[in-house]
């Protein structure tokens, strides 16, 4: 449980990353809403990453830099695709279709995908090895 909170601790403000990145890449600098929220959820799972290695799974911490680096590659590739995926494809539904804000249809998709990415980083990324501490 103690877990669970510091993961969404984390992520709100990975959150606040995400909502801060995206209408500065779209008012800002006039990109596309897609663009911008493909960007912006980047930023906010490198943030994460940073914070979950050293916060939120900090047992269970990388001792080399080598594995840092595989881990890193772990998530993005767990947590950062289901993060892009799903923010793309409930952004497209709720913005395209919809015609939602998309500061609020971003909300939406960022806590559609938030258990998921709790259970590819405890199962996946952050798992327990014999190396870990």
């Amino acid at each position: 449980m103690q877990r669970w909170i510091k993961f969404h601790m984390v992520g709100l403000v990975g959150m606040c990353v995400q909502l801060t990145v995206l209408p500065l890449l779209k008012s800002g600098f006039g990109l596309d809403y897609m663009p911008a929220t493909i960007l912006a959820v980047e930023a906010a799972v490198l943030h994460n990453f940073a914070w979950h290695e050293k916060f939120t799974w900090r047992d269970r911490a990388s001792v080399h830099y080598s594995q840092v680096v595989k881990r890193l590659l772990r998530f993005n590739l767990t947590t950062g695709m289901v993060s892009i995926v799903g923010n793309v494809v409930i952004m497209k539904f709720l913005v395209g279709q919809y015609k939602l804000p998309y500061m609020m249809a971003n909300i939406i998709a960022i806590g559609s995908c938030s258990i998921l990415n709790f259970l590819c980083s405890e199962v996946i990324v952050f798992r327990k090895t014999a190396t870990a501490r």
